[in-house]
């Protein structure tokens, strides 16, 4: 393993039945999923999988029901013992830990939040949350400091002595998102966390998960059948079908490359402005002015060549200054000392590269000129302008119609 992967999982196999190494062996053979049961009523749960989880990423494992999702993240921390194959968690093998090994490292690298909010009806909110830290008998002082701080963290500080029968049902999914924090795994499994919700419930604590992770880094291992989900919260996509990973990528390397049909059936019908970033639209096009080496009137007569009404100011490093106009530097040119940063026209932001084109239609559409993007360093990658936006979505949308 490297320093940047967390859990790498090779040739996993997990097979319901009597004699799994006959199933394997027919696997092998080259007998499908189908085939194996009608002859030995043997049942490939999960089939040769293997992938890599990076530290510090939401990495999304969806598929059809009974595609193997479900199995393949309980046996990730061993709820459900795999038949063959590795777990590779920080250089140990799960798979391999015996029942007091995999205790310690339940207790502390790797947490998991289900589908069901599982709270117990007879104890506080923060009682709820510190649970698993007292079956670990962490003592009451620590472990109480602990699931209030991971109560803040979702937002339910002040329902800390409330009861669950008095909390909404996104409010119960939060305190079972907390019990997971409290623990500070290094390792989060989170098997449909949000599936129970309705979808405006569901969406705020997607946006929670994803601030979550700005700030904390984890490692977290998100299963779901739901695309739009897998999209919006996950920087790489495992898709399963038939208990085998079928793909494994980012939403967009998916979305443009499909593996096979049947990925490319999840994704007609997708709603490619939450897929599409500001960075994978723009172009440099237009007129850009080095600050340090331009003047006003040589920026006049660039914009004039080009017969542009608009330029973006970088420097030698290609970080983003601003926007200027035929207009404002007409304008500055009278000045007794005209100066190129006195151009600059206000009101005029740069947008991030990250962000979804979804998010951003709406200033485009209203914005004077196209509009400049950045990466994170501020660096100036290029314009989206309306003309852009509407031949990406139009292009995108051809494509998966």
């Amino acid at each position: 393993m490297n320093a940047t992967e967390k859990l790498v999982v090779r040739n996993l196999f997990k097979v319901f039945g009597d004699d799994p190494g006959d199933a394997m062996a027919l696997y092998r053979q080259g007998l499908d999923k189908a085939a194996i049961f009608e002859r030995t009523g043997m049942t490939l749960g999960v089939v040769d999988a293997s992938f890599t989880v990076r530290e510090g990423e939401i990495f999304v494992i969806m598929g059809l029901s009974g595609s193997g999702k479900s199995t393949l993240v309980r046996m990730l921390n061993r709820l459900i013992d795999p038949t063959a194959g590795e777990i590779i968690a920080d250089g140990t093998d799960i798979a391999k830990m015996s029942k007091r090994e995999l205790l310690e490292f339940r207790r502390k690298h790797i947490s998991m939040v289900f589908q069901s909010f599982a709270l117990m009806p007879h104890l506080t909110v923060l009682q709820n949350t510190a649970f698993g830290l007292e079956l670990s008998q962490t003592p009451k002082a620590e472990r109480e400091a602990r699931a209030l701080t991971a109560l803040e963290q979702v937002g339910l500080g002040a329902h800390a002595q409330s009861y669950p029968n008095e909390l909404s049902g996104g409010m119960q999914q939060r305190v079972g998102l907390a019990r997971a924090l409290a623990n500070d795994p290094s390792i989060m499994l989170m098997d449909e966390a949000f599936s129970a919700l309705d979808p405006l419930i569901r969406s705020e604590m997607q946006d929670e998960l994803v601030a979550l992770q700005e700030e904390q880094k984890r490692t977290i291992v998100f299963i779901s059948h739901d695309l739009d989900e897998a999209m919006r919260i996950g920087d790489r996509i495992a898709i399963m079908e038939g208990g085998r990973v079928v793909q494994v990528g980012t939403p967009d390397e998916i979305l443009n490359n499909p593996a096979d049909d049947y990925v490319k059936s999840f994704f007609r019908g997708v709603n490619v402005s939450n897929v599409l970033s500001a960075g994978d639209v723009a172009v440099k096009q237009d007129v850009t002015v080095v600050e340090r080496d331009g003047n006003v009137r040589s920026a006049l007569q660039r914009i004039g060549r080009a017969g542009r009404d608009f330029a973006y100011i970088v420097d030698k490093r290609q970080n983003f200054h601003g926007v200027v106009s035929v207009a404002s530097l007409e304008a500055e040119a009278k000045a007794a000392h005209p100066e190129l940063h006195n151009a600059i026209l206000p009101d005029i932001d740069p947008i991030k590269a990250d962000t979804n084109i979804g998010d951003i239609i709406g200033v485009v559409a209203q914005a004077p000129c196209g509009l400049p993007v950045v990466d994170e360093n501020g660096r100036y990658k290029g314009v989206i302008s309306r003309a852009l936006l509407l031949e990406a979505l139009n292009r995108e949308g051809a494509e998966n119609g």
